[in-house]
């Protein structure tokens, strides 16, 4: 029986297509880029433009242009991908297949006393929220489905992800910290995972328990029996969840048994499923954002990147102070690392406590306030009580992967804010001593603290300007004795209600000054500012400042018996 001309004319342009696939396999790919082997992701993403733009198909229909666009793509799909670019370093291919053609075998590490091989891998990915991470740590593998596409379908290794979650290390040393592991890292299938994940069924009771407001970010897949997708977006969905497995949830509803769930989200499903994330990215209440990237893992991860909580305020260390008239009264965490921006891990976990702890997060240098404290290595965790009270709460934090950190993280977090509540309910059962005032340490201004200390939601701000060291020490002893007196309609002033105070170093900020007078009160050593910020007026007192003085100052402030004027210019501070 003769075999079809048709037949012969498919396999034949399928064998040419395994040829070419085959050919562009074995190619070098930084000869194919033009790029050398310490190049950066920016080099490559830079000349795979310009070669994929050069000949593509589209546009270029020279022989042999399609051969060298696939060439291209496979080269940049290697090289864009730190888990294969590895293995292709470490064994010539990037499956991690030893071949003839093997390049780097690791790299040798001889400290602890003698030499051993480790894999590294580049910090840069999913935890530097949009930088590019410089840092070099071990290799760890977990989550995801590395047999999908010839790599792990979040476009780099996961485990590097975690292992560098905070780029950790010691002050001024090493940058591997407690992030360490070793070992290549050995691919797994999903079916391989030991620790399977269970989308879980979505009722209106789920929702209103476990979901609503609760600081948790969701996948949530809404689908219909008659709705097309489901299970591929199923399946996808079970990877990613198992991939960040402690940072995200997954969740399943059919809107034909849960109508009212779907109609209360404003769901209608159609002809396919729809897949929406949960999320507080934005808004103090969790609200849904529906994805419509590609059906695969790597975008949807991406997509839950963008999407984790953003209730960690980054901050400039070298001037930063906890607020002491932070508003709610809540616990307050501050968070080094050596990331340039703020932790993936961190992130997550602020989204859970968002309601019971003030977030914030600062790029580690070696400074005399990180030794003053005793943090001696990084990712560090430092607090500050409800009583005013700094303290370290665990340095060199060390995690093996995103469900164990979050889980070190969230020990650490609910330990400071049971001490908290403990702390909260001494102080209101022990009546106030009028000998004994408690130390009431008045915050220096800067840029970081302007807004909670200054900002709209203090009515009025009392802020003493000096040029000396002497004439500081006089205004934060006054300022700080009459923040803890009642003076006026029966409210204290430290309450947070009525008003604020604050320092302010006149010789670095005449800027600011100048926002209330032009001459920038350039001739005197100390004075009293009183500035509402929501009314962007203020009063200057600029007499000798003394205990009465500045008692009067503040009660005729407050008792409306001052005029103020309007501010040049609303004050900033840089």
């Amino acid at each position: 029986m003769g075999i079809p001309i048709r037949s012969l004319l498919v396999a034949s342009l399928v064998l040419s297509s395994i040829a070419l696939h085959v050919a562009a396999k074995t190619l070098d790919p930084y000869k194919v880029l033009g790029v050398d082997k310490n190049a950066s992701q920016r080099d490559i993403k830079k000349a795979f433009h310009k070669l994929s733009l050069k000949y593509h198909p589209d546009k270029n229909k020279e022989k042999g242009a399609q051969q060298k666009f696939e060439e291209i793509n496979n080269a940049h799909e290697i090289l864009s991908d730190e888990e294969k670019r590895k293995n292709y370093d470490l064994y010539g291919d990037e499956k991690g297949n030893p071949g003839m053609g093997a390049g780097n075998f690791g790299s040798h590490d001889f400290t602890g006393g003698g030499p051993r091989t480790t894999y590294f891998s580049s910090g840069d990915g999913w935890q530097t929220m949009g930088g590019q991470g410089n840092s070099k740590t071990f290799s760890f593998s977990f989550g995801g489905n590395p047999g999908a596409g010839g790599g792990n379908p979040f476009g780099f290794d996961l485990g590097d992800v975690f292992s560098n979650m905070f780029a950790g290390g010691s002050m001024g040393g090493s940058q591997h910290g407690g992030f360490a592991g070793s070992g290549r890292p050995s691919a797994r299938t999903s079916s391989q995972h030991t620790n399977p994940v269970t989308i879980q069924e979505v009722t209106m009771q789920t929702f209103n328990k476990e979901i609503a407001d609760q600081g948790i970010t969701w996948l949530l897949l809404f689908y219909t029996q008659q709705a097309k997708g489901q299970f591929v977006l199923e399946s996808v969905l079970e990877d990613v969840a198992r991939s960040l497995d402690g940072a995200v949830r997954a969740g399943k509803v059919n809107c034909d048994n849960e109508k009212a769930l779907c109609k209360k989200n404003g769901v209608s499903v159609g002809k396919s499923a729809r897949l929406f994330i949960y999320s507080y990215s934005t808004a103090e209440k969790g609200s849904l954002h529906e994805y419509s990237g590609d059906s695969d893992a790597k975008s949807l991860k991406t997509f839950c990147q963008e999407h984790l909580p953003r209730f960690s305020r980054r901050v400039d260390i070298t001037q930063f102070n906890f607020p002491s008239s932070a508003l709610p009264n809540l616990p307050e965490v501050l968070l080094l690392s050596t990331k340039k921006d703020t932790p993936a891990m961190w992130r997550a976990v602020s989204g859970m406590f968002h309601s019971r702890l003030i977030f914030y997060d600062a790029e580690d240098v070696s400074l005399p306030l990180l030794k003053r404290l005793g943090v001696k290595n990084v990712p560090a965790l430092v607090g500050r009580t409800v009583n005013g009270e700094v303290q370290l709460l665990k340095d060199g934090i060390s995690v093996k992967d995103l469900q164990s950190g979050i889980k070190e993280l969230k020990t650490l977090l609910e330990s400071f804010e049971k001490k908290n509540k403990k702390l909260a309910s001494e102080q209101a059962k022990k009546p106030a001593k009028a000998s004994e005032p408690k130390e009431n340490k008045i915050p220096l201004l800067t840029a970081s603290n302007f807004e909670e200390t200054c900002g709209e939601k203090a009515p009025v701000c009392i802020i003493g300007v000096f040029k000396s060291n002497k004439a500081k020490e006089k205004l934060e002893s006054i300022l700080s004795e009459i923040s803890q007196k009642t003076l006026i309609r029966g409210q204290s002033y430290n309450s947070g209600n009525a008003i604020t105070y604050a320092l302010l170093d006149g010789n670095k900020q005449s800027a600011f000054l100048s926002s209330f007078d032009k001459s920038g009160y350039k001739s005197s050593d100390k004075l009293l500012i009183a500035y509402k910020p929501r009314r962007g007026r203020f009063a200057v007192y600029k007499g000798e400042v003394s205990m009465e003085e500045a008692e009067r100052f503040v009660v005729s402030v407050l008792n409306g018996d001052v005029q103020l004027s309007a501010t040049g210019e609303k004050p900033v501070l840089r």
